[in-house]
């Protein structure tokens, strides 16, 4: 396989109107970056091939994401906020991120390409209570550093009871007191343990909002000096262990067991060939992509435009990827917006199994790690293949030091197979066209594809016990039951421009038609169309035997046909949670009760269980509490939240890495467009089909061996 990564060359993009909005009381106008060698200037340079820029006069807009130097300059402006050098010195900062101006300030920023203002940012800082700090940047430049800030402090709340995200510095503290606590030494000792450098501890929130503890799940390897040991493979279970991870003390430990350590399983590991006690095979060949006239977008800043589609990539230390601003050019009907903001907000993974420690693995991703803190640099090792547009993250750390995952999500083209084909039998004639979808990764119809991967998370078995909740993967060792559950957030703006709320989400369910004079062959069936007029109404639940499914639609914009222009959730495979209404993990997880929600736009409204989920046993926040104000879904700003799941039964073969598994669902045009949008795709070129030929001797090859 091959990806191509290469410095690529500017374009110009004409055509934009200069306009002016008036900006939020929380921002200002103007921000002055510094120029580098990687940076676009304001020159544009025509070129034959790599990925098209658009000039920097075009490229900042009010939803771009934080730069290094912004982050630096609000960390800064906070510190220095502290009454005393002891306060200034402790504060420790969870996350920093953009404060989103309002939606229509957004679309009309979008509709007229008005010169940029700089928003406010809202870092969440940890010393002592919680605290949110709003900060208003006037003027950040790259070079800008400590006392050369200029930021202004808006307002600065304490928020009692709550406990932001954990952090990775926290999680190594926590490790270090475990590991130094004598007697867990003690405890380690009598399962055959004396150096501590092959435990690993893993911490686990628990619901006491008042105290930041951790409860740590325990594991072992058994090779110290083998780093790349798959160390989750030897589970230690029995011991129970509190730790303040505000004060890294222990505050409880108790042994209550003695389950002996699982055996070293020959087949743990999963690094390449000989690091993990084996061989590669030998047989793959290179799969190279090549687009030798680069790819179909073009980039500036964070604005893409690709074949009719244009959309702005965002990025959250909760959420990871946002796409915003999502439309589509449609010839003489102008740019129609489809979606204002898209992300996931949350992701839940209840375990089945009763026991201790498995029934408190219930985490909540990205309210208690960050999706977007957690992801991966794709700078070795990249999920993508092709032509590649990379973009960088920023995020604070613990301390307040900014922090960059380089390459962290990637922008590409990929063939999808056939988009459509027709052979007229009479003519012989065929006429097919190569589907091609833009996938950014952290996937343009709008597809939702989550791929789920990773290490099973194990158990340990007494000799000879077997467990009904869960798989045996090895001796003494077992893979409990789970599930797999995310939250996509769709702020959707289906044909309104800028200030229209003019959208109502239906459901429509296949029936069956009776027994009778309007089904006299007894196979009559049609769609049923039901209106949810509120946001009780709207609680759903999928289901495959009527073909379920819902559409966002515009009341007054209308097709060819006369009727409203809509986009349709259409569900992939999911499922409910398996447990009683009591479950604990319920308490704050009670948006996973129904696949879809609908509620009307409210700007504070973003996560499901509310801003600060961790550690939180409060029944009251979040999405179950906020639709029981039944507030009007008829003509209003909709936001779909659509919640789905992967039931994971583990298998052999998911050991020690699970292979990849696919879940997701689909926006798709009902309505929006008065026919086919593909139908003006070309066809493939002549170029493309040579290449895609294999040379003659490898043709014959192939035919003689078959």
């Amino acid at each position: 396989m091959a990806a191509v990564e290469e410095k690529v060359p500017e374009c110009s993009r004409g055509g934009a109107a200069a306009g002016k909005v008036a900006a939020p009381a929380a921002t200002i106008s103007g921000a002055v970056m510094e120029e580098t060698a990687d940076s676009p200037s304001t020159t544009a340079k025509a070129s034959s091939k790599g990925i098209p820029i658009m000039t920097r006069a075009q490229r900042s807009h009010p939803l771009d994401p934080l730069s290094a130097a912004e982050i630096a300059v609000a960390v800064a402006t906070v510190r220095a906020a502290g009454r005393t050098p002891e306060v200034r010195g402790s504060m420790r900062f969870v996350e920093v991120v953009l404060l989103e101006p309002e939606k229509n300030v957004v679309a009309l920023a979008d509709a007229y390409f008005f010169p940029p203002f700089q928003p406010s940012l809202l870092p969440r800082t940890k010393g002592g209570p919680t605290s949110i700090w709003i900060v208003e940047l006037s003027e950040v430049h790259a070079a800008t550093r400590g006392a050369h800030h200029r930021g202004k402090v808006i307002s600065s709340e304490v928020v009692p009871d709550v406990q932001p995200a954990m952090d990775a510095m926290e999680y190594a503290e926590c490790e270090a007191t475990v590991k130094s606590f004598l007697p867990f030494i003690e405890a380690m000792k009598k399962r055959g343990i004396d150096d501590m450098e092959l435990v690993m501890e893993d911490a686990c929130a628990l619901d006491a909002p008042s105290r930041r503890l951790g409860k740590p799940l325990i594991f072992c390897r058994t090779e110290s000096d083998s780093p790349m040991e798959n160390g989750y493979a030897r589970p230690v279970e029995g011991i129970h262990i509190i730790v303040d991870m505000q004060n890294n003390v222990v505050t409880e430990f108790e042994d209550r067991k003695f389950v002996p350590l699982p055996p070293p399983d020959h087949l743990r590991n999963y690094t390449p060939g000989e690091t993990r006690g084996g061989v590669d095979r030998s047989d793959v060949k290179p799969l190279i992509i090549s687009q030798p006239e680069g790819p179909s977008f073009c980039i500036a800043g964070y604005f893409v435009e690709w074949q009719k589609w244009s959309f702005r990539i965002g990025f959250t230390p909760k959420e990871g990827l946002v796409l915003h601003s999502v439309a589509y050019v449609d010839g003489n009907r102008g740019r129609r917006p489809i979606a204002h903001r898209l992300s996931f907000v949350e992701m839940v993974v209840p375990y089945g199994d009763p026991n201790e420690p498995h029934y408190r693995k219930n985490a909540f991703d990205a309210g208690e790690d960050g999706l977007g803190k957690n992801a991966h640099s794709l700078k070795k090792g990249c999920d993508c293949l092709g032509f590649i547009k990379y973009f960088d993250a920023h995020f604070t750390n613990f301390t307040g030091g900014v922090e960059t995952i380089e390459n962290c999500v990637c922008l590409h083209e990929e063939d999808h197979g056939i988009l459509w084909k027709h052979q007229d039998w009479r003519t012989g004639l065929a006429e097919v066209r190569r589907s091609r979808r833009l996938t950014v990764s952290f996937d343009g119809k709008i597809e939702s594809e989550v791929k789920l991967t990773g290490i099973l998370s194990l158990g340990a078995l007494m000799p000879g016990e077997q467990r009904k909740y869960g798989t045996t993967i090895a001796r003494s060792l077992y893979a409990p039951v789970h599930q797999h559950f995310f939250v996509a957030r769709m702020d959707m703006a289906v044909d309104c421009k800028p200030n229209e709320a003019y959208n109502q989400v239906v459901e429509v369910n296949v029936k069956l038609e009776s027994a009778g004079p309007n089904n006299m062959q007894n196979n009559a069936f049609y769609a049923e169309e039901k209106l949810l007029k509120s946001e009780l109404q709207a609680m759903c639940d999928c289901d495959p035997s009527s073909a379920r499914h819902w559409i966002v639609r515009n009341t007054r914009t209308v097709n060819r046909t006369g009727q409203p222009t809509g986009y349709k959730l259409m569900p992939g495979s999911n499922c409910l949670p398996f447990s009683l209404p009591e479950a604990k993990f319920l308490r704050r997880a009670g948006f996973l009760k129904h696949n879809l929600w609908v509620t009307s736009y409210k700007s504070d409204e973003i996560f499901p269980g509310g801003d600060f989920p961790n550690q939180n046993p409060r029944t009251h926040e979040g999405l179950a509490t906020w639709v029981k104000k039944d507030r009007s879904l008829e003509e209003t700003n909709i936001v779909l939240w659509y919640v789905f799941g992967i039931t994971h039964i583990p298998r052999l073969e998911d050991w020690p890495v699970m292979p990849v598994e696919h879940s997701g669902f689909m926006l798709m045009p009902h309505g929006f467009f008065n026919c086919s949008p593909a139908v003006d795709v070309p066809p493939a070129s002549d170029v493309d089909a040579k290449e895609a030929e294999l040379p003659k001797d490898i043709q014959t090859e192939l035919i003689s061996k078959l």
